[in-house]
């Protein structure tokens, strides 16, 4: 998929991809990667992801290795399906997804017991087995010894190293389902995934996405964010849900700011030659979002995995990149259509 130049002998023009986490709000992002692969005016080099972003990182480059761009649309949609089918796992496990990720958290009774598991339990004392259907799942639907061996896109995965505190990069030539577990690791719902010896929660807490891997292993310039999270929203917070919601998109928003304000930084010093432009990479930015969109639905949705909403996020993923796209084209290879100033800083 990857080369150097700006645009390929079929004038599709290179871009990397930073992929945010958000549960099954990370359908937002298929319906963005659905349409970009259609569409292919886009060559990607790189795909750094998060939780949500990293599971459709390693099925788009499990489905792309099996039939190209056709195939990664179809290894991508085969996916986001069976989140949403009741007969894909057995009674057991979907019993056990239910129990954390579908609608009736959102009724009362169940909204108590949601609250007692996150506040006042362990994952290791209600889950003392680490049972993880989607464990299971994406290590028999994705294959990792292919996906390790491509060359062709660079992946990588972030992940939180509980003891130390520090962000932990895994790219893709090691990539396993524990890695992307770990990346996808919610510290009050599942046990620190250990890889290792080293144990490891959400990614989402330092890096949703990380965006440094692309800055010193890549050789493309452009870099487009698919952000699920939104940043602002127009009304304040007022019942213990919605504060606990504002609250988590703020946290995993957090990171992504504080990159985004040093890219920032660096790209004044360049453009003022304080920095020298061939030391340094003078990233153009870019972001695909859903807007007001995706600001109608809350965070407790995104433990949604009903068909309903699910088909929906990707249908606004689809014309979110549509639009992003159509508008922007031009500038891929030139310029960035980000203002961080105005969005980030």
């Amino acid at each position: 998929m990857a080369a150097s130049d700006p645009a390929d002998r079929d004038g599709q023009k290179k871009v990397s991809l930073a992929l945010q986490g958000g549960g099954s709000h990370g359908a937002f992002t298929w319906g963005v990667l659905d349409f970009l692969l259609e569409d292919g005016r886009l060559d990607i080099e790189a795909i750094t992801g998060t939780s949500a972003g990293a599971m459709n990182a390693v099925v788009l480059a499990d489905g792309y290795l099996e039939g190209g761009r056709a195939g990664a649309r179809k290894s991508l949609a085969n996916f986001w399906q069976s989140m949403s089918d009741t007969h894909m796992f057995p009674p057991a496990d979907r019993a056990f997804l239910e129990a954390f990720f579908s609608l009736p958290l959102q009724q009362a009774a169940t909204q108590w017991w949601g609250d007692f598991l996150t506040h006042l339990a362990s994952p290791y004392d209600f889950n003392p087995l680490g049972i993880n259907p989607l464990r299971d799942y994406i290590a028999k639907t994705v294959d990792f010894a292919k996906v390790r061996a491509c060359k062709k896109l660079k992946l990588f995965v972030a992940a939180t190293n509980v003891r130390n505190g520090k962000i932990k990069i895994f790219e893709g030539s090691e990539l396993t389902a524990d890695h992307v577990m770990a990346s996808a690791c919610l510290p009050y719902l599942f046990q620190a995934v250990e890889i290792g010896g080293e144990f490891y929660w959400d990614g989402g807490f330092l890096g949703n996405p990380a965006l440094f891997p692309l800055f010193y292993k890549t050789a493309c310039p452009d870099i487009v964010i698919v952000q699920i999270n939104p940043i602002e929203r127009a009304d304040v917070p007022r019942t213990a849900h919605e504060i606990q919601d504002r609250m988590n998109e703020i946290t995993f928003n957090g990171a992504l700011m504080s990159e985004m304000r040093a890219i920032d930084f660096v790209n004044r010093l360049v453009d003022s030659k304080i920095l020298a432009h061939g030391k340094y990479m003078r990233p153009f930015m870019h972001r695909i979002d859903g807007g007001q969109s995706l600001e109608q639905f809350s965070a407790a949705s995104k433990l949604d995995t009903s068909w309903s909403l699910i088909s929906k996020l990707h249908d606004l993923g689809r014309e979110a990149a549509a639009q992003w796209l159509n508008a922007t084209y031009d500038s891929i290879g030139r310029e960035g259509t980000l203002d961080l100033r105005i969005a980030y800083v």
